[in-house]
């Protein structure tokens, strides 16, 4: 069991049964699963970036990635319909606390001029949306191996219905935000 994993069952869920008024365990918010996802627009003209975009995926988070494909052709962005241009990974149970451990403790507090996560990236149903703007971030990646820094987004989806749980629930398993 994941060091999250095991501080989330026995610190955090029985703090949070505590104050939230819940009568059930299963009532209490848990994370679902995190979505990583990087969007390489390049692809159309240079299939190499997504295969570099793919092992820089695999690399952070520990899974095959699975290659996005564009849904319908647009002629202004040269794009055609079937064409990889992106690539995702969901994660789920102790690779999800695993990966969520890593970029709270070591991702996040290597970031330039970090002062604090915006608590505003809820989307109203108690997920979370964190975009970071370059993978070098994670100690995984090699700095002289890399062809383009890329960007990324992370979702952490929860069981939360409010996204004030959902801003609890992450604050206690240690995401940095803003005051």
């Amino acid at each position: 069991m994941t060091r999250l994993k095991e501080k989330y069952l026995t610190e955090i869920r029985p703090k949070l049964m505590k104050e939230g008024k819940y009568s059930s365990v299963m009532e209490v918010p848990q994370l679902t699963k995190i979505t990583v996802n990087i969007g390489v627009g390049e692809a159309t003209q240079n299939p190499k970036t997504l295969e570099a975009a793919i092992n820089d995926l695999t690399l952070i988070t520990g899974q095959k990635p699975y290659a996005g494909k564009a849904k319908k052709s647009i002629s202004n962005f040269k794009l055609r319909k079937g064409v990889a241009i992106g690539c995702a990974v969901t994660l789920r149970r102790d690779l999800m606390f695993e990966f969520l451990d890593r970029l709270i403790n070591v991702a996040i507090p290597r970031i330039r001029d970090f002062r604090g996560i915006n608590p505003k990236s809820f989307d109203g149903r108690g997920n979370f949306n964190l975009g970071l703007r370059e993978q070098l971030i994670f100690p995984e990646i090699d700095y002289d191996k890399i062809d383009k820094v890329r960007g990324m987004n992370v979702c952490v989806v929860t069981t939360a219905k409010t996204d004030e749980e959902a801003c609890q629930l992450l604050a206690e398993l240690g995401m940095p935000f803003r005051k």
